[in-house]
């Protein structure tokens, strides 16, 4: 029951007592290094809803990612190039993926379970990693999660294979161009 309250404080935070929290946490937040391990998850229901359990061998940790396109630096020496090529680059990945990604590398031995957005300003935005360590024995006899300690699993996050991967790969909707065959037959 409470999850549902948690839930629904966070669809619209500035509706909310979220809000007037957030305002605080970020101010502390932009304070701290980029990825730091946390001890309990900000959004309760949303990390349980993916998976996370308060037991040994779940590990969460906030990343702090920049805003906004890629923006190269602009030639400062030597010729003077067409066109520069500085600006117009946009990532084929999405920030959440890459937040995942930097989590994997700061804990090789863990692995990435999945991921989900905390927070945003101007500058940054925040999202909270559920890691898992695939060779903690509470990890390996919960029937839930124990599938992550196999081989087929290890860097799942680098081959695309968490829900932010699978979304940038487009494999997330199960009937990919059933609208189209729709549309034909009327």
């Amino acid at each position: 029951m409470t999850y549902k309250y948690i839930a629904k404080a966070w669809e619209k935070p500035e509706d909310s007592y979220v809000k007037d929290l957030m305002w605080q946490r970020l101010i502390e937040w932009r304070k701290q290094p980029v990825i730091v391990r946390i001890e309990k998850p900000t959004r309760l229901d949303s990390a349980r809803k993916l998976g996370y359990k308060a037991k040994q061998g779940f590990v969460i940790s906030r990343v702090r990612m920049r805003r906004g396109g890629l923006r190269r630096a602009r030639p400062r020496s030597g010729r003077t190039p067409r066109r520069m090529g500085s600006a117009k680059y946009k990532p084929a990945k999405s920030l959440r993926l890459l937040a995942e990604e930097r989590a994997a590398r700061k804990f090789p031995n863990l692995e990435v379970l999945n991921s989900y957005w905390t927070g945003e300003d101007g500058r940054y935005k925040w999202y909270e990693v559920i890691l898992v360590d695939p060779m903690h024995p509470v990890i390996k006899t919960d029937k839930d999660v124990n599938w992550i300690c196999e081989k087929v699993h290890k860097r799942r996050v680098f081959r695309g294979l968490t829900s932010a991967g699978k979304k940038v790969r487009g494999l997330r909707h199960k009937g990919r161009g059933a609208e189209k065959v729709r549309t034909r037959n009327r």
